[in-house]
C-alpha cells in the first residue's frame, strides 16, 4: 500500500474474502518463520471484519498491528 495515493485509499476494499466494503482499517502483520525483521505485508479491513481479521493473524502468532487507514499513511 505505499505505493497508494489518496484516491486508492479512499477505493480501499476490505481483505476478508468475499466482503467489498470500503476498508477504514490497516492491519500490518508479518510471518517470523518466512518473514524477516524489515519485512511486514498489509491487509485492510472494514469496520466488520477488523477483528476477525486480526484474531486469525495472532491466533497464528505473527505480530500484528492495526491501525486507522488513511491517505497521509498511503501517500507515505
Amino acid at each position: 500500500m505505499s505505493d497508494a495515493g489518496p484516491d486508492q485509499v479512499a477505493d480501499a476494499v476490505c481483505s476478508r474474502a468475499g466482503c467489498r466494503a470500503t476498508a477504514s482499517w490497516r492491519i500490518d502483520w508479518r510471518n517470523p518463520r518466512i518473514h524477516s525483521e524489515d519485512r511486514r505485508k498489509t491487509w485492510v479491513a472494514c469496520d466488520e471484519h477488523v477483528g476477525y481479521l486480526r484474531e486469525f493473524l495472532a491466533a497464528r502468532d505473527f505480530p500484528v498491528t492495526v491501525a486507522p487507514l488513511t491517505s497521509t499513511e498511503a501517500a507515505r
